[in-house]
C-alpha cells in the first residue's frame, strides 16, 4: 500500500455534483425543473399543505356530523374550547403524601404525578384515601369530594366552586284544572248576577 499522506487522500465515495434544478434546459431537470407544467404540485409550497388538507375539497371533519360539545378542529384538546384535564386519582394521592400534607398542581408536579401546571387537573375517585389532605384543584368528581371529606380533609376549587345548573320547566295547565277554572267562574258569575238581583228587589 502507498503510504498516507495529504496529496493521497480522497473521500470514501466518489462526490457527485448535484442538479441545480431551474437553471434551464442544461441544468439536467428540463425546461420544467421536473415539476411538470402546471397543477398544484409545480407551486411554490406545495409541498407545505396542512393537516387534513384533502386538495380543496370539504375535509372529512366539516363533513361529518358534529355531537354535542365543543368540537373546533382547530381548538382540541387545546386552546380556547380546551375540554381535556389531567386525572389523578385519590389512590395515587394516599400513596405519594404523608397525613396533613398540602395538595396542589405545583406539589403535584414535584410528586411526579403531572408532567407540568399547564393543564387542569380534576381528581378522580379511584381507590380509597385514609388520610386528611389539604387538595387544591381545576375540578373534582363527587366520590372524589366524598372520600376527601370523609378522610378529614378539604376541597379547594382554583377556579371556583361549579354552580349547579337551574332547570326551570314550564308549568304545564291540566285539562282537570282549567275545567276547575271555568267551574269557578262560572260559580262566581251566578253570584253576582244573584247579588244584583236582590239589590233591584229590595231597590
Amino acid at each position: 500500500m502507498d503510504e498516507l499522506n495529504l496529496h493521497s487522500l480522497q473521500p470514501a465515495q466518489p462526490r457527485k455534483e448535484r442538479k441545480r434544478i431551474g437553471r434551464g434546459l442544461g441544468s439536467g431537470k428540463g425546461r420544467y425543473s421536473g415539476r411538470g407544467i402546471k397543477g398544484q404540485k409545480s407551486r411554490a409550497g406545495s409541498h407545505k399543505m396542512p393537516a387534513g388538507f384533502e386538495g380543496g375539497q370539504m375535509p372529512i371533519d366539516m363533513r361529518f356530523g358534529k355531537l354535542r360539545g365543543n368540537h373546533s378542529a382547530d381548538a382540541m384538546p387545546i386552546g380556547p374550547f380546551r375540554t381535556y384535564s389531567q386525572p389523578v386519582n385519590v389512590r395515587d394521592l394516599e400513596a405519594r403524601f404523608e397525613s396533613g400534607a398540602e395538595v396542589t398542581p405545583d406539589t403535584l408536579v414535584t410528586a411526579g404525578l403531572l408532567k407540568n401546571t399547564r393543564t387542569d387537573v380534576k381528581i378522580l375517585g379511584v381507590g380509597e384515601l385514609t388520610k386528611s389532605l389539604a387538595v387544591s384543584a381545576h375540578g373534582f368528581s363527587k366520590s372524589a369530594r366524598e372520600k376527601i371529606q370523609a378522610a378529614g380533609g378539604t376541597v379547594t376549587w382554583l377556579r371556583g366552586e361549579p354552580v349547579p345548573k337551574v332547570v326551570r320547566r314550564k308549568r304545564r295547565t291540566t285539562s282537570a284544572t282549567a275545567l276547575e277554572d271555568e267551574t269557578v267562574e262560572e260559580s262566581s258569575q251566578e253570584a253576582d248576577a244573584e247579588a244584583d238581583e236582590a239589590e233591584e228587589a229590595s231597590g
